[in-house]
């Protein structure tokens, strides 16, 4: 019996060292090149082919003598402008998706999962199509109402997921002790619903600043997002300063899902406190 036992926990610990192993070669296949990006960011040679030297050269080139920040600042603009209407327009679509019965809600629920699985490049054709048969300028504009486009559909979902799972008994009880229901809206439904506008907001943002292959159908000459100028970059070569930006970005991003994981627990706790003070 002893026997049995010692060779059952050595498969056990055989087969836990063999995961372990694959688990680690998975993430070093995903994330060895961009450490590898991160590491030469701070190279002291224009063309990284070895390494020379530690500098933060191309960090201050990149803040005090680059257009590369010029672009960004077009691409935070469009992906804040298209991250606030989509979130409006997902979080009023999945509260009616969820609370509200009609004929076609079968159909677009379906109709959701178009956008998202489609190509892009399907999509940024058929953007650019029905732009030159409206007549309408390519620009910022543009950019925003495509992004907000293929954004919709993420927040959808996301907030489909969150409505379905809250206790309606709660905004029940809350308008059977008297409160109206911009009352039970605000001080039992919002707090609920705030974690699942974060990640609709965070996903949408990463979404719209991540985009490459829409935009370059859409953008105007003056209107260059700062993924469709790297992509031109490529071309004759990707300078450090913009292993420095995607460096700086990452570390952004990282600091984003952090205070994004933090606020979620905050205000979850809070609305349970605010919920159990309010019966």
């Amino acid at each position: 019996m002893k026997d049995r036992v010692g060779r059952i926990e050595r498969k056990k610990r055989s087969f836990n060292l063999k995961m372990t192993i694959f688990s680690l070669i998975v993430f070093a296949f995903i994330y060895l090149p961009i450490i590898v990006m991160i590491v030469f960011s701070f190279n002291d040679q224009k063309r990284n082919y070895y390494w020379k030297g530690f500098t933060f050269k191309w960090y201050e080139k990149l803040f005090t003598d680059s257009d590369l920040i010029q672009y960004l600042w077009i691409s935070l603009a469009i992906a804040v402008l298209a991250t606030i209407i989509s979130v409006i327009i997902g979080t009023i679509g999945a509260f009616g998706l969820v609370r509200f019965e009609f004929k076609i809600k079968k159909l677009i629920n379906g109709a959701l999962y178009i956008p998202v699985v489609i190509p892009e490049v399907v999509l940024g054709i058929a953007l650019l199509m029905l732009y030159e048969t409206a007549n309408m300028p390519l620009g910022m504009a543009a950019i925003v109402m495509a992004h907000v486009t293929f954004c919709i559909p993420f927040v959808v979902i996301i907030m489909r997921g969150r409505l379905a799972g809250m206790d309606q008994s709660i905004e029940e009880a809350s308008m059977d002790l008297g409160a109206n229901r911009l009352t039970t809206f605000m001080r039992v439904t919002l707090p609920m619903l705030v974690p699942g506008i974060l990640s609709s907001c965070f996903m949408s943002f990463t979404l719209s600043i991540d985009d490459v292959i829409i935009s370059n159908f859409v953008a105007g000459p003056k209107s260059t997002t700062l993924p469709v100028k790297i992509l031109s970059l490529v071309k004759v070569g990707l300078s450090p300063e913009v292993n420095a930006l995607a460096t700086v970005m990452i570390a952004v991003l990282i600091l984003g899902l952090l205070l994004n994981s933090l606020t979620q627990a905050i205000l979850k706790k809070r609305a349970e406190n605010n919920v159990k003070s309010y019966f």
